[in-house]
């Protein structure tokens, strides 16, 4: 067993037990939200920023968050890709209101402060003051007041951003292994955006990426996935896992003709006799030819990709508080599929979103963990399926893939 680790600044105690025991005290906690949002989300590690294909013409940009950090991304003339905090260094306003858009610059409605789109200062109105009066000191120097710069690089579609200048590459980050499973969606047919859903889930957003890593539950708690044989824990496939733990996916290879009885036998209430008025929705063809057809992949600390069936899209995840976060669900598919391949995939995108088949649940156990919780901030979760250890398996009964996730969220926190 690990000794017992006491961090004197969160005064949090994590259990002897280590990974395998995780205190209710880090969903809960003010603290260590604080901490994550500066340890993590600001610290070192690559955060999913958005997609290359959101961004098509020169001087595109859209806003959003790098933890619970406002940021605006560009596509500069030059052909860059830039980020900076949406934050007005005159005065902290919000200087990009919208959500998406096309401008060469950002004007901040507070003092009318004008940035380029790589956020340098390029105008100050009355920086000389008016009638000989007022202005900026003599010394005021416009290139020491551009907007905080996010350091961003481009992994084969996907924009990724970071704090930190010492970073490793980003394609280093992700690794060779999970770069397999990322490039098998983003494998240069260039991305079509078929849509976005939002939702806020009232739980800490370290529950929602537990469940991501869950292959445990999922046909468990998804009544759809097993009755229909989407996916169920007698099917092959496996759990990988990069070097260090951080980042994961699960994949199943579809075989509706597994042996039943698996499920029959164990009595879940996630086997039924259920039948669907328009089989249809789970018609399709295969969409990679390694015969994966579920892989959802997790690369720390908050963006998920997931192919169910014929179904692709970007899950953010974004915390917003201690017990509040929000996801922001990106489905694509390709500039090249035909008009009955977009259909089946709009279809296909039922099963999944803040309402979906499979993944309503998915956004309502996190906060009924959270309503569970709330006054025993000193007990513990268990986390022992498949074991103790961080490792890549050949199948998915396991919470491998949790415990790599507290193993370097604890590195990175200091606990």
């Amino acid at each position: 067993m690990e000794a017992v680790t006491k961090n004197q600044e969160l005064n949090l105690t994590w259990p002897e037990e280590g990974i395998t025991r995780v205190p209710y005290q880090v969903f809960l906690d003010q603290k260590v939200y604080d901490e994550e949002q500066k340890n993590i989300f600001r610290g070192p590690t690559w955060n999913y920023l958005c997609l290359e294909a959101e961004l098509p013409k020169t001087n595109d940009y859209k806003t959003g968050f790098i933890g619970d950090t406002p940021v605006v991304v560009t596509r500069s003339s030059d052909g860059t890709f830039n980020a900076f905090v949406n934050r007005c260094a005159h005065r902290g306003a919000t200087v990009c209101m919208d959500s998406c858009g096309n401008s060469r610059n950002f004007t901040c409605v507070y003092h009318a402060w004008v940035y380029d789109d790589k956020g340098n200062l390029k105008g100050v109105p009355f920086k000389n003051g008016v009638n000989g009066n007022g202005g900026m000191p003599d010394d005021f120097d416009t290139k020491k007041l551009s907007l905080t710069k996010v350091r961003v690089e481009n992994y084969h579609g996907m924009l990724f951003g970071t704090f930190d200048e010492n970073l490793e590459p980003v394609d280093q980050y992700i690794g060779e292994k999970m770069g397999h499973y990322l490039q098998r969606v983003f494998n240069g047919r260039p991305i079509k955006i078929l849509g976005y859903q939002r939702q806020k889930m009232q739980n800490n957003w370290k529950l929602y990426f537990e469940n991501v890593k869950d292959s445990y539950h999922a046909s468990l708690l998804h009544l759809f996935f097993t009755t229909f044989g989407i996916n169920r824990l007698s099917q092959k496939g496996g759990i990988d896992l990069d070097e260090r733990g951080m980042h994961h996916v699960s994949y199943t290879f579809g075989n509706k003709n597994e042996n039943e009885n698996v499920y029959k036998n164990e009595k879940v209430r996630s086997y039924s006799k259920y039948t669907l008025d328009d089989p249809s929705l789970l018609d399709g063809w295969d969409e990679f030819d390694d015969g994966i057809t579920l892989a959802i992949q997790s690369i720390f600390p908050g963006v998920v990709l997931q192919q169910i069936h014929n179904t692709l899209a970007v899950r953010q995840l974004l915390p917003k508080s201690p017990g509040e976060c929000e996801l922001v669900w990106t489905f694509i598919g390709y500039e090249d599929d035909s008009d009955e391949q977009i259909e089946m995939r709009l279809k296909q995108n039922n099963l999944v979103g803040p309402a979906g088949y499979v993944s309503l649940e998915d956004g309502g156990i996190g906060e009924m963990v959270q309503k569970a919780i709330v006054r025993d901030g000193e007990k513990t979760a268990f986390i022992e399926m498949g074991g103790k250890d961080v490792k890549s398996e050949n199948y998915r009964i396991t919470e491998t893939s949790i415990r790599g996730f507290w193993k370097n969220y604890r590195t990175l926190m200091g606990l």
